[in-house]
């Protein structure tokens, strides 16, 4: 189990994030960068950061619990939106899926992403406990 810290000679983290992650003995995941694409490929909430966050994270969830995991085995996140001050204003859904402690979070405001309609992407890192992990069986071995 993932645990945070937040060391006191640092600034405290404002918003749903910790400062460090110390991960345990789990099964690292490392999760591709989801954007707000539902089940069909199709984009969710053209022109709503809100939507589009919430899709995001219910697509890291669903790959997740194929898995075994949970939102709370996250411990990195890489955020990349189109719109910085539209996706700080998107708190409140974060919180719907992250309680402390939470992730190490990284975010960054960049030009465009694949399809100008997309407005966020975030990958991260999770540790899925060894008790609740889950191999999937169309796993295959990378390099061959």
């Amino acid at each position: 189990m993932a645990k945070s810290f937040n060391p006191p000679h640092v600034w405290s983290p404002f918003g749903a994030f910790s400062q460090s992650v110390i991960s345990g003995d789990g099964k690292t995941i490392y999760l591709k960068g989801q954007v707000a694409l539902d089940p069909d490929g199709q984009v969710v909430g053209d022109g709503d950061m809100a939507a589009q966050v919430a899709q995001v994270l219910r697509n890291i969830a669903a790959i997740l619990e194929a898995m075994g995991g949970k939102m709370s085995d996250i411990v990195s996140l890489q955020q990349f939106t189109t719109d910085i001050q539209a996706f700080m204003g998107c708190g409140e859904v974060r919180a719907k899926f992250f309680e402390a402690p939470f992730p190490v979070t990284t975010t960054l405001e960049v030009s465009s992403l694949y399809d100008q309609r997309l407005m966020v992407e975030i990958t991260g890192i999770a540790e899925i406990p060894l008790d609740r992990f889950i191999m999937p069986e169309t796993a295959q071995e990378k390099h061959q």
